[in-house]
This record gives structure tokens, C-alpha cells and sequence, in this order.
């Protein structure tokens, strides 16, 4: 084993120390044969095809539009889409290529959407025509008029367990969650509603960036962690919870269901946090990150229950298999408590925002917050041009009719099934017994070390392990002895002994082989342990 000095990445984010891991497990690779499984990465080896089949040759089409207005062949030009009749040509180019890839799905998706939305049939396609070529800057910049409703209703399904509370939310369209958490921490501090130095919570474990960012200098906020624990099943304890009731903090951030951990809320948890804010902190700020809730069956967010104080934030990349789309949707409820925590600024504060806003509304004290967040995402100066790039947005439909045409949900059970086959697989080659969670995502998992050693073996040697071994042994031991990478989990604020597995990136048959490794791992960590004499008892690990 090479001598790594780990003190020197003990604040170093997990994603950057992976670069270091594959470095190892390549040449691990290069030496002995072994094949490099890198279960570090989230993105998915699968995407949703209907979708995209439908928007490539919804581009052909959207090109004999154009060159209805213009067409000069020998300088290559076109004009732009008119909006007159667009349904009607579309079925007509559809009937001329029946069996083109994507012909069905267009001519299903604008039925479905003229009968679900009450879309003038023209005015839809027309909009996706116009919006595929690109040719026009976002209008409204926000979300296109009907994008936003589709994927409203796709929302509803997906965060709300088609259960949707009173009212509507309010979308903007950004370029994946990534966007969507810089574009928000910008516009709460813009607005006066979190301050420098402020206090937030985090629920963690957590995606290490929110961690990060609350860090920075420009925020500067002290971060109390309402932590998960795996002898809760990673759900928040009471006395965890309890901690919201502080008034210092302002804002409580979640990945629900987690990353590393791949748990979503369960209705108890949901429950005690609606009583606490119903109760005692209504005026708590929620900002719920809830990309990998589709993996949940009958999935309910934190926006459902209480969509008066959350901001939703969700990404298409994991579920659709396109995270190089980036695709993503802040929502907030019609009713908002950022909306009425603005109102109630003092006039000093007002009237500084009153002059922030003033070059793009002549009444700016009646900007919502999610129109506040569309302009701060272009420095206000250049909200004209701000808007998530039309293309995307078409993208975006698509995907979201793509699900809500699938009455009988078979993508969202196919995605389901290559995920739990890829657990078992894993569990065979530790080998563990795991008991089924409904709650379980399947996208990763959090093998903890430190737990399950105390459970099989008992306290002395978790003991022993924490004063001989660097939690970044772990990692490292895989990476470089078995050519495997996972990713530390204490980067998440998870137990510091314990990795996370990515069951999205990879082939099947592999998961086994990294289920082998990290019980290789383990198994020296015991024999060193007994080598010093320490009393292991009759613990197996297996073939």
C-alpha cells in the first residue's frame, strides 16, 4: 500500500479526492488485470429513449417550418417558424413518416397535451416548433407558458405523490440543480431574507456541496446539522428535530431522499417536522433537494406538506439518464412566505431593493420571490435575456409527457428494477442480509464501516479502528489493492468510516466484485486487529 499522508484531505471535498482514486485504481487496473469500478459517480448508464426519439425528429420538422417563411438552399438560410396552422402541418408531416422514430410520441403527446391542458393545438406546437429551432430568447424568461404547466403536472406526480396541496407553484426552468442552488443562496441574500453570517441547518448526511457553499465567504453561515442516523434507518430522530426549534436558525436544507444515503423521509418524519413548523416555526425557510424522489414509490415532498415554506428544487438528469441536458426547476408555491417575509423588510431595506429592481418593473415591491430569483440569476441588468435556452426547455417537456403518458409507469419500474437488481447483487457479494425500506432509494448506498463492525464484531474493535485507521483508508485500500472507487462518506457528513456506492453507473455483474472488495477491506481491517490481539469472536466474511 502506498504511503498516503490523508491528514492533507481531511477538508478536501469527496468529489475532488476521487480524482486521486482513479489515479490508483487505474494503475491497479494496468498491473493486474482487474477491471476499474468506479461506483463514485452518480450519473446513470441508462437513458429514456421515447423522448428523445421524438425531440430529434421534432427538429426535422421544426426545420420545413422555417423554411416555409425563408429558403435559400445555396446559402444554407431559413426563415423562422409562424405560428398559423402549426398543428394542422405537423400531422401532416407526421402521416408522411409513420414509422420514423418518435412519429407515434408526437402525435400522442399533442393529443394528450390538448385534452389534459386544454392547449390550443396550434399555439402548443407552434411554441415547441419556435423553441426547438432556438431562434428567440426565452418568453417569458421565467418558463415558457406551456412548458411550465406540463411540467407542473409532472411535479405534481413526481414530488407529490399525485396528491398535490391547494394552489399552484410558480416554475422556473434552470440548468440543473446546480443552477438552481446557486441561483437561490444568490437571491436569498440579495433580498435580505438570509444575511451574512446567519444561522442555517443542514440535514445530513448531505451532497457535500451545500456544505461547501454555506462555507464560502460570500455566506459565511454558521450551519447547525440536524443529523440522520443509520440506527434510525437514516431518518432524524426527535431530539435532532428539536433542534429546529431554535429561532437563530433561519433556513433548514435537505436532500430528500439523501445523498450519500438514498433515504427518503418517511411519514413519521414528515409529520413531526409539519407539526414543528406548523407550530413553532412557521417562519422556518425550507430548501428541499429532491432529485432522486422518483425512486421512491409514491414519493411525497417536503413541498407537498408544506409548500407555503419549501423551495422545491428538482433535477431530470438522474431519472432521464441526462445530466449533459441540465435540466432542472425551482418551484415555489403561489403562496410563499418569502413573498411575505420581503414585504415585511424595513423601508430601509425596501426601498435599496425598490432601486435593485426598479429597471425592470415599475411596481418592484410586488416582484415575487421566483421572479426576484430569474432576474438575480442574470444580475437584474440583464434579465431580458435570462431564461433557461428554448431547446432545453422542448427537452424538458418531452421528458415530463414522456412520464405523464405512461399510465402504467413501465419506465419508472424498469429504472426502479436496475437499481434494486445492482443492490442485491452488491448485498450477495459482501454478503449481507438486509432487510427491504420503502423508503430506500436504491440509488446509493452507505456502507458503514464503524456499524457493522460494532454489530458483528463489538465496541473494542470499533474502538481499535478508529485510534489505527484514517477514515480515508477505506477509499484508498479499495482504490489501489482491488482497482475499485467509492467515494469517502465523510465527506457527506456521514460516519466518517464509511463509503457510498453509486448503483447507477455501472454494469450489473460488477456490483458483486465491489461487494467482494469491500469485505476484503474489512477483513484485513479484523485481521490486524486479532493480530494484536484483539477478540474477534465468530465472525465470518466469507468465501
Amino acid at each position: 500500500m502506498t504511503n498516503v499522508d490523508y491528514a492533507q484531505f481531511d477538508k478536501m471535498s469527496p468529489f475532488e479526492i476521487k480524482d486521486g482514486l482513479i489515479k490508483f485504481a487505474k494503475a491497479t487496473s494496468a498491473k493486474s488485470a482487474q477491471a476499474l469500478l468506479n461506483a463514485g459517480r452518480g450519473n446513470p448508464n441508462w437513458i429514456a429513449t421515447a423522448p428523445r426519439e421524438a425531440f430529434f425528429l421534432f427538429g426535422q420538422f421544426a426545420l420545413t417550418e422555417a423554411r416555409r417563411a425563408m429558403d435559400d438552399p445555396q446559402a444554407g438560410l431559413a426563415g423562422m417558424p409562424q405560428p398559423g396552422g402549426a398543428a394542422g402541418r405537423l400531422t401532416a408531416w407526421l402521416s408522411k413518416h409513420p414509422d420514423a422514430p418518435g412519429a407515434e410520441f408526437l402525435g400522442r403527446a399533442v393529443d394528450f397535451s390538448v385534452k389534459t391542458f386544454g392547449f390550443d393545438a396550434d399555439a402548443f406546437v407552434y411554441e415547441m416548433t419556435d423553441s426547438i429551432i432556438g431562434d428567440n430568447y426565452p418568453v417569458p424568461d421565467r418558463m415558457l407558458v406551456h412548458a411550465e404547466q406540463v411540467v407542473h403536472r409532472y411535479l405534481m406526480w413526481a414530488m407529490c405523490g399525485d396528491k398535490p396541496p391547494p394552489g399552484e407553484f410558480k416554475l422556473y426552468a434552470v440548468e440543473g440543480g446546480t443552477a438552481a442552488m446557486c441561483y437561490i443562496f444568490k437571491s436569498m441574500m440579495a433580498n435580505r431574507i438570509l444575511k451574512k453570517g446567519d444561522t442555517i441547518a443542514l440535514g445530513t448526511p448531505i451532497f457535500t456541496p451545500y456544505m461547501e457553499i454555506a462555507e464560502l465567504e460570500d455566506y459565511a453561515f454558521k450551519a447547525v446539522h440536524v443529523k440522520a442516523v443509520q440506527e434510525n434507518r437514516f431518518q432524524y430522530p426527535d431530539e435532532e428535530l428539536k433542534k429546529l426549534e431554535d429561532p437563530a436558525i433561519k433556513a433548514f436544507f435537505v436532500c430528500n431522499p439523501g445523498n450519500p444515503t438514498s433515504m427518503a423521509m418517511d411519514a413519521d418524519t414528515r409529520k413531526k417536522l409539519v407539526d414543528l413548523i406548523k407550530n413553532k416555526r412557521p417562519d422556518l425557510i425550507l430548501l428541499t433537494d429532491d432529485v432522486y424522489g422518483t425512486f421512491v414509490p409514491g414519493f411525497r415532498s417536503l413541498m407537498a406538506d408544506l409548500p407555503h415554506n419549501t423551495i422545491g428544487v428538482y433535477s431530470y438528469s438522474k431519472y432521464f439518464g441526462c445530466t449533459g441536458w441540465r435540466l432542472g426547476v425551482i418551484a415555489l408555491h403561489e403562496n410563499h412566505l418569502l413573498d411575505e417575509m420581503i414585504a415585511k423588510l424595513p423601508e430601509k431595506d425596501l426601498a435599496a431593493l425598490d432601486k435593485r429592481y426598479g429597471s425592470i418593473t415599475l411596481t418592484p415591491r410586488e416582484l415575487k420571490m421566483i421572479d426576484r430569483i430569474v432576474a438575480d440569476s442574470r444580475d437584474v441588468a440583464l434579465n431580458h435575456t435570462a431564461g433557461l435556452s428554448l431547446p432545453q426547455q422542448v427537452m424538458m417537456t418531452f421528458f415530463s409527457l414522456s412520464e405523464l403518458m405512461d399510465a402504467k409507469k413501465v419506465y419508472q419500474k424498469a429504472c426502479m428494477e436496475i437499481c434494486h437488481h445492482r443492490v442485491a447483487a452488491l448485498l450477495e457479494g459482501l454478503p449481507l442480509d438486509v432487510q427491504p425500506n420503502p423508503n430506500f432509494a436504491y440509488y446509493y448506498g452507505t456502507i458503514d464501516f464503524e456499524f457493522w463492525l460494532r454489530k458483528y464484531v463489538g465496541e473494542e474493535m470499533v474502538q481499535w479502528l478508529k485510534k489505527n485507521v484514517h477514515p480515508l483508508d477505506l477509499v484508498y485500500k479499495l482504490a489501489e489493492d482491488h482497482a475499485v472507487v467509492l467515494l469517502n462518506g465523510g465527506g457527506f457528513d456521514a460516519p466518517n468510516w464509511s463509503v457510498r456506492v453509486s448503483f447507477a453507473n455501472l454494469a450489473d455483474d460488477t456490483y458483486d466484485d465491489i461487494g467482494r472488495a469491500v469485505r476484503a477491506v474489512a477483513r484485513g481491517y479484523v485481521e490486524s486487529y486479532r493480530a494484536q490481539g484483539g477478540k474477534v469472536g465468530g465472525i465470518k466474511f466469507g468465501r
